[in-house]
């Protein structure tokens, strides 16, 4: 017997929550985004509770929510680098502030490249899953983790040297 969409909730909210805070780094916006698509998602449960992964299908739709959201709110830009502290917290590692660090990095890198390394890093996807979910081919999902994971050593350099050489 398939969950009714509050079980589905209940049991995933949580998951669903982290996934969008990791993907938007800005707390306020996941749980925008969150909310938006399950508002959706519940006026469509009846074809999406009975499919083999609603799950997969909700994490795509928040995927796709944020990536049509960042198009239209590229001025939002600076606030997505306040990073989703409260959500995050939970981190008994003891490297909270390298932790903090690494999200803000993450936080700068364009959309799709963002993207993509959450969908490999935070999801454990390939690049032909990747590439389906953003609708480009595997050699474009490299690229973009190529370019990002650059980009994140770059300004790693920089910012524990300091002088940026």
């Amino acid at each position: 017997m398939r969950s009714s969409f509050d079980d589905f909730v209940d049991e995933r909210l949580d998951g669903l929550l982290r996934y969008a805070s990791v993907l938007t780094c800005d707390a306020e916006l996941a749980k925008d985004v969150v909310q938006e698509v399950l508002l959706r998602a519940q006026q469509k449960w009846r074809r999406i509770g009975p499919m083999a992964a609603p799950t997969a299908y909700v994490k795509r739709m928040i995927l796709n929510e944020y990536l049509s959201l960042r198009r239209r709110r590229a001025a939002h830009e600076a606030a997505a680098v306040a990073v989703a502290r409260e959500e995050l917290v939970d981190d008994p590692s003891g490297s909270y502030d390298e932790r903090e660090a690494m999200l803000a990095r993450i936080a700068a890198l364009p959309p799709k490249q963002r993207a993509a390394v959450v969908l490999r890093y935070y999801e454990d996807r390939t690049d032909g899953e990747i590439a389906e979910l953003l609708g480009c081919g595997a050699s474009t999902v490299r690229s973009h983790l190529a370019r990002a994971i650059a980009a994140l050593r770059t300004d790693h350099v920089t910012t524990s040297t300091g002088d940026g050489s």
